[in-house]
């Protein structure tokens, strides 16, 4: 009612979301039930991520996060400082094949 201390406001009764009923009448959970860990035995971090993107193996979000920072450990990108000495290297091994032959020498006889 408008204008009554402490009845201008509160919980309408009836408001909001109503519960959803399951066949037998309880109300349904709202929680998941929590994924079991599966053991993978001694597996490479990237064929795990692999085999999961695939779908052969089933794992818990843990086990990929933990699988994903594990990866960056084990296998380098290219952009994390390995490009530039793998050119180097090229480069190299390119100089020899493309080197500058060296001048004739001349051999003068002084009689």
């Amino acid at each position: 009612m408008a204008g009554v201390k402490g009845r201008s406001g509160g919980a309408r009764p009836g408001a909001g979301r109503k519960p959803k009923k399951r066949v037998d009448g309880d109300v349904a959970s709202t929680k998941q039930k929590k994924p079991v860990p599966i053991q993978q035995g001694e597996k490479d971090m990237l064929e795990l991520l692999q085999d999961i993107a695939l779908g052969k193996t089933e794992a818990t979000s843990l086990q990929v996060r933990a699988a994903i920072a594990a990866v960056q450990y084990t296998h380098t990108k290219r952009h994390d400082g390995g490009k530039k000495d793998e050119q180097a290297e090229k480069a190299k091994k390119a100089a020899g094949k493309f080197a500058s032959a060296l001048p004739p020498k001349l051999v003068v006889n002084n009689r």
